[in-house]
Formats: C-alpha cells, sequence, structure tokens
C-alpha cells in the first residue's frame, strides 16, 4: 500500500492514574462539558476521520469503569482496549501492538480534550507526506531560564518550543522505535523515542487551547472552554 493511500489510526494514551486533578475518578473519567472528558478526545478523532482506528491505553484497575461508561456513551464497540504499562513509554509500546505496519499512527494524551481538527488534520498530512514524525508546537509566552552548575542563564524564548500531541508517525517506523529501543527516564514524549532510532521530527503548528488537563485549575479552566463553547 502506498503511503499517500495508507489508513490512519491513534493510540489515546490513558494509561496513568491522573488522579492530581483531585477527587476519586481518573481523571481522564471526570465530567466535562456534558461527558467524561476522555469520550471527547475520542470524538475528536471520529471527526477527523469516521474509519480510524482507535486505541486507547487503559490501566487495568479501570477497564470495569471503562466498560461501564463506553455501554452508556456507546463507544464500547468502536474502540479497541489495550493495557497500560509502568510508565507512558510501555503504555504506548503496549496500544501501537493493535495498530498495522502499513498505516499513520498518531499518539494523543487522553488529557487533551480540545485538539482542534485543524491540528490533527496538519499532524497527519506531515507524517504522510514527508515520511518523518510530525509534533504539533506552540511557542513560549514566558521568560525563560536554564539551570547550570553554576546557577541559571537566560534562554531566548522564541527558541522554547512547548510540545503537544498528537505526534504523527509512519506506523512501522515508530513501531520499529519502541521495539528496537530500551526505556530511558528521559522518554517523555514519542519524539524523543522516535529520534533515538533515527527518525527525523518535524513542527507543526499546534494551538494554545490544545491543553493538556493535569492539576485542579486545568480542570476549571477546562470547563469554562466548554461553558463558552470554544473548541
Amino acid at each position: 500500500m502506498k503511503l499517500n493511500e495508507a489508513k490512519q489510526s491513534v493510540v489515546i494514551v490513558a494509561g496513568g492514574q491522573g488522579l492530581r486533578v483531585g477527587g476519586e475518578l481518573p481523571k481522564q473519567f471526570c465530567e466535562m462539558g456534558g461527558k467524561p472528558m476522555l469520550m471527547h478526545t475520542i470524538e475528536a478523532f471520529r471527526r477527523f476521520d469516521e474509519q480510524m482506528l482507535i486505541v486507547l491505553v487503559l490501566p487495568e484497575a479501570h477497564l470495569g469503569l471503562w466498560e461501564k461508561i463506553s455501554g452508556e456513551y456507546r463507544f464500547g464497540n468502536s474502540v479497541t482496549i489495550a493495557t497500560g504499562g509502568e510508565t507512558r513509554f510501555h503504555s504506548v509500546k503496549n496500544g501501537l501492538e493493535y495498530v498495522p505496519d502499513d498505516c499513520i499512527v498518531g499518539v494523543h494524551d487522553a488529557a487533551r480534550p480540545f485538539v482542534s481538527q485543524k491540528v490533527i488534520a496538519e499532524s497527519y498530512r506531515v507524517a504522510r507526506d514527508f515520511y518523518c514524525g510530525a509534533i504539533p508546537v506552540v511557542g513560549e509566552k514566558n521568560s525563560v531560564r536554564m539551570e547550570t552548575e553554576s546557577g541559571s542563564v537566560p534562554v531566548g524564548r522564541n527558541r522554547v518550543k512547548i510540545v503537544q500531541t498528537p505526534q504523527v508517525f509512519p506506523a512501522k517506523l515508530l513501531k520499529d522505535a519502541y521495539r528496537q529501543t530500551v526505556y530511558r527516564a528521559e522518554f517523555t514524549d514519542d519524539a524523543s523515542v522516535a529520534e533515538k532510532s533515527g527518525i527525523r521530527i518535524q513542527l507543526t503548528e499546534g494551538d494554545d487551547r490544545n491543553i493538556k488537563i493535569t492539576t485542579p485549575l486545568d480542570m476549571e479552566v477546562g470547563r469554562l472552554i466548554f461553558e463558552k463553547n470554544v473548541k
């Protein structure tokens, strides 16, 4: 199959406990905009491509909760479930096992429910057209300093980029990278794993609204975005 005809897939990573937002429910299951946050994330990719293979990576302890919620929202038959691992690296690796080699695959944080169709489309286009990793980023607005052995030094913020997801790759490239690479603590995203295997990374335009819900404040901001119908 030619790459420009390849099917599209996404691994949505919800493998962590996600309790920093407060409360008893993992953050990806907390209600936002009238339904669990995770459902908004899934719907964003389903809107982009109705035929997309969606692999959802969940901790084993959350599988029962997913069955309950997916039944209520009728998502059960349209999503493939993988079990999370010890780290994000291991969770992504587990999810990729369900992805065919001959497709384009994105990896997306479940806790980024506001990802736009524009960001998704551009990331998949670049990965497909240039046979590389496509990573959405936004600029840093704050002043930035880097710690050194003798103190700290300023860093030009125009040189600093904030990384988002989905991070998109030809599937075989990314699967081979995860299979051939031993986990390291500095592997905080898929681009870092891919680069270790020599995969070229190209930056694409992200979106300031594509925030990752991590803290209680993030949750408040997210609910405000939904209330204002800004997506």
